[in-house]
């Protein structure tokens, strides 16, 4: 009950309703229906998020969900030293990935998105969150670190599924991890992150179809953006089109479409596509997926990593396929 009050007292609501839904909790209150959300980071962090929506906001951006101010002006409430932000509840449903049309609604905003970023000044005391310019040494140390897993299943006594499908697949991705760097150490990428430094542009970070609302007249919302940073915009156009990919078995009409749409708004160079390639190439899921395994990041089921696994491993020629296509199609 005192947190109630509290939220009620730092943000000035009375909250007539509170209901859980998906991490995040559905507020209806006497001035409207509203979304509370618990921050697992500092407000320093935070006040980079807050201003990262403000700018876009002020630049013709207001498909998100801003924050409301408490009554010190501030972003958030702190209640028992944790913070909580509330925002406007956003009626709509979550974009579906296989559903063409959405998906090139969700990629014209997107780049909608990163041209009303440029030009970004962080708030004084804000954290400035920043990835440029690192690409190149994390490629190389998660590729190293294919090597230091396998020594990590060399050692066990008993190895179960997930072992013997990652020792027997490893190789395979360590090597297209290889051709990754490559391709972005042939690149124009530092070139590009300087050109993102003096745009003071930045990134969503985690544009998926969970963040990607619709409204009932196909308004697009983005929600969500906690992990949004300085980065070139081949980041989120990659990361966006692999969580599309994966869905639709590889097709290279979902990324055809993605790209024209999001040239549509925003023209990319010959430069970013070799970039984006890169980002493309290198097995970031592979990575991923074994990095929470072996360093128990996640508390998944045994059957539910190895499943993973096998689904990843499943795609290897269908992947393999759509990057010679893309390297034709868009002559890298």
């Amino acid at each position: 009950m005192m947190r109630e009050f509290e939220i009620e007292r730092q943000f000035d609501i009375k909250i007539e309703k509170l209901k859980a839904n998906k991490g995040v909790y559905y507020l209806k209150t006497d001035k409207g229906e509203r979304c509370l959300k618990k921050i697992n980071y500092g407000p320093q962090k935070l006040l980079f998020v807050y201003g990262a929506k403000e700018h876009l906001a002020k630049n013709g951006f207001t498909n998100l969900d801003k924050y409301y101010l408490n009554i010190d002006d501030e972003p958030y409430a702190l209640v028992n030293e944790d913070l909580y932000t509330l925002s406007e509840w956003l009626d709509g449903k979550e974009c579906d990935f296989h559903n063409i049309e959405e998906v090139k609604m969700a990629a014209k905003t997107l780049a909608e998105l990163h041209e009303a970023s440029k030009g970004y000044d962080p708030p004084e005391n804000s954290k400035l969150k920043s990835d440029l310019g690192r690409w190149p040494h994390l490629m190389e140390k998660r590729i190293k670190s294919f090597d230091k897993m396998r020594d990590m299943v060399r050692k066990k006594n008993i190895k179960n599924d997930f072992d013997i499908a990652y020792i027997q697949s490893m190789d395979f991705y360590k090597e297209i991890g290889k051709k990754a760097l490559d391709t972005l150490k042939s690149s124009a990428y530092y070139e590009l992150c300087a050109i993102a430094e003096v745009d003071k542009s930045f990134c969503h970070h985690d544009y998926t179809y969970h963040n990607i609302i619709l409204s009932p007249n196909k308004d697009v919302y983005v929600i969500d953006f906690d992990y949004c940073k300085r980065e070139v915009r081949m980041f989120d156009i990659s990361n966006f089109m692999i969580k599309v990919l994966k869905r639709v078995d590889w097709n290279f009409d979902f990324a055809a479409a993605i790209l024209e749409e999001y040239n549509s708004v925003s023209k990319l160079s010959k430069d970013e596509y070799k970039v984006l390639f890169a980002y493309l190439q290198f097995p970031q899921r592979y990575w991923r997926l074994a990095n929470r395994y072996y360093y128990n990041e996640v508390n998944w089921a045994q059957n539910t990593f190895a499943g993973k696994l096998n689904g990843i491993v499943e795609e290897q020629e269908l992947f393999l396929k759509f990057l010679e296509k893309f390297k034709s199609e868009y002559n890298i």
